[in-house]
């Protein structure tokens, strides 16, 4: 299918696998404010959207391998043992193999009942594609579910976004179940998605896109926008699937959020949640308006 295809024919009616890419928030003491990180990821679950616990959104560049342990523990604690959750993988300025780093960081998810997505380090730029392939799929192999993280350098500077080639090998290996892109790129997005549905209709691509509705064209998502009101998020899918006429408000209000929430410079958007979870939130939807406790 091409891109145009793609433009043309939006997926009308159709399911949205939604994550939400949870903020870990502190106290002013500078502790983690666990029951509050334990009670949003109730609430995001409660909604109907699966957790991300040590993504960007949740500070891992600035975790020990210990805290985010601590992190795995409390996620558990909060949803329960049988309840689904991503947690990211993060070796960036960690010395050693970096097979041996990343899995590691992936025993320890899975032995949680997770599935890890793979932060791409700065250590593969400048590799062929061939060559970050085989380091992917070393990395995976023998795992049952596997995301791959495509990360724009706006994020942060550890991020890379692939080549085609490289993506056409990464959606070779049969561990990786999705891929998140996040490059802010309309475009680039729809040349994933174009390529998906050519090579490998069952992986999922998960955008990352905080300024597009990429939902409509195919991709599901993982966001740290939706972090800010996952009920709300939750509420635009079903409105969304069930082709209702009030997805369009919604829709818009919460994409004028994205865009006011991820301007430049892109990462100060965890400090914008931070704020938002500590305020009442108000979503205008039509000419009515639906004030949203988010503490």
């Amino acid at each position: 299918m091409n891109i145009a295809t793609l433009v043309e024919q939006r997926q009308l009616r159709r399911k949205v696998q939604g994550i939400a890419a949870a903020l870990l928030p502190y106290e002013a003491d500078g502790n983690v404010a666990v029951e509050a990180f334990k009670q949003h990821l109730i609430a995001t679950c409660a909604a109907g959207l699966i957790n991300a616990v040590n993504m960007d959104t949740g500070y891992v560049n600035y975790l020990s391998d210990a805290e985010k342990r601590e992190v795995l523990g409390w996620t558990v604690e909060a949803l329960g043992k049988n309840v689904p959750f991503v947690a990211g993988t993060y070796i960036e300025n960690q010395t050693g193999d970096i097979v041996a780093l990343y899995r590691q960081q992936m025993d320890f998810i899975v032995q949680a009942g997770g599935i890890p997505i793979l932060f791409q380090t700065a250590r593969l730029h400048g590799l062929s594609s061939k060559e970050k392939a085989a380091i992917y799929q070393a990395v995976c192999r023998g795992y049952p579910h596997v995301l791959a993280f495509e990360l724009g350098t706006m994020f942060a500077p550890n991020g890379e976004i692939f080549c085609e080639d490289t993506i056409r090998r990464l959606m070779d290996i049969p561990e990786i179940k999705g891929m998140k892109h996040s490059s802010l790129d309309r475009i680039i997005e729809l040349k994933r998605l174009a390529l998906r549905d050519a090579l490998r209709p069952d992986l999922r691509i998960y955008t990352g896109n905080d300024l597009a509705n990429m939902f409509e064209y195919g991709s599901d998502y993982l966001l740290g926008l939706a972090s800010f009101a996952p009920e709300k998020f939750a509420e635009r899918d079903r409105l969304w699937e069930t082709s209702d006429p009030a997805y369009y408000a919604l829709s818009d209000a919460l994409q004028y959020l994205g865009n006011v929430a991820f301007r430049p410079p892109v990462p100060a958007y965890k400090y914008s949640i931070s704020y938002a979870l500590r305020i009442a939130v108000v979503i205008q939807v039509g000419s009515r308006h639906d004030v949203v406790k988010l503490e």
